[in-house]
């Protein structure tokens, strides 16, 4: 360990017993106040080892008990599809405890669509649509929601490669992810620029009744790629909505899709209303309103749901 001496009438000076200083970064013990230096480049690994000794001298115990309440045999209500972008943290801003919703994150919050609806040989193997299986087929939930949020890079890329095509690289599994999973969302980006406003149609033919219109940024304040990140959450709910296996889900009535939309410089998150036809924010002053229209589109909970309702309400209001 390398440590800077401290002694009575004299300057500190750094004391080097293992390493040289060149390509080191100097740290403060947060116990001991000693300095000591590791290499720059393992930063990163000594903040999450560290991490991880302060979670068990602070929360771990807190959460250890969330642990024993949810057992052996979790029920979360949601599935959420979110960036892997490290500004996201999804449990965070919906205050979710242990247990209560799968997370799956990708680059850019996609889920690519079934393009012959899911028949014949058109099975999926990626991530995405077995996370749909687990979460809707396999563990009866009821809830799923796509979250995008600003200056996401993902669709910085598809703007950017939308631009200038001559950047593709072929080579690039990055390149081919936004281009094949986001050639929609940027079909419907040049319809929303060049018509102004109009109003933007999805739906798919196996899922009628999950179709909607959206009018994205009406009073456009958002730069061109955010724009497309908020087209792009709600390209992913058709996209969902094209999976043959979901499809007694919806016609069943049980099974709903939301969009959010984070925006990661000042913290607000979005619900997309469907009565509205736009992202609406959710503060103190719409939350009752956009539960209201929830409860409306999606029924009230008929008497073999009251468990989880009941469940639902203690942890909203802990």
């Amino acid at each position: 360990q390398l440590r800077l001496a401290d002694r009575p009438g004299r300057q500190k000076q750094p004391r080097l017993k293992a390493a040289s200083r060149v390509g080191s970064v100097g740290l403060k013990h947060q116990c001991s106040g000693d300095y000591y230096l590791i290499p720059s480049k393992l930063i990163i690994m000594n903040r999450i080892l560290r991490g991880v000794v302060k979670f068990r001298q602070t929360v771990r115990k807190e959460l250890t008990k969330q642990f024993d309440d949810v057992g052996d045999h979790p029920k979360p209500m949601a599935v959420m599809f979110t960036c892997m972008d490290s500004r996201m943290l999804p449990t965070r801003f919906t205050q979710s405890n242990v247990g209560d919703m799968f997370v799956v994150r990708n680059a850019g919050n996609m889920i690519p669509d079934a393009p012959h609806y899911g028949t014949s040989s058109d099975i999926s193997v990626t991530t995405e649509p077995a996370a749909l299986e687990l979460a809707i087929t396999r563990g009866g939930i009821r809830h799923i929601i796509v979250c995008g949020h600003s200056d996401c890079k993902a669709m910085n890329l598809l703007h950017s490669l939308h631009q200038c095509p001559k950047n593709f690289d072929i080579e690039s599994p990055m390149d081919h992810w936004v281009r094949r999973n986001g050639f929609r969302s940027m079909k419907r980006l040049n319809e929303r620029l060049h018509k102004g406003g109009t109003v933007l149609k999805f739906g798919t033919k196996i899922a009628p009744s999950q179709d909607f219109e959206a009018i994205v940024d009406p009073l456009d304040k958002l730069p061109v790629q955010d724009k497309l990140s908020q087209i792009n959450v709600l390209q992913q709910l058709e996209n969902i909505a094209s999976h043959e296996f979901l499809k007694e889900h919806f016609e069943s009535g049980n099974l709903f899709v939301h969009g959010m939309w984070f925006d990661i410089y000042n913290g607000d998150d979005y619900l997309f209303s469907r009565d509205k036809k736009r992202f609406v924010l959710i503060d103190e002053e719409t939350v009752s309103d956009l539960m209201a229209e929830l409860e409306h589109r999606c029924g009230r909970p008929s008497s073999d749901q009251a468990d989880e309702t009941v469940r639902s309400a203690i942890l909203t209001n802990p």
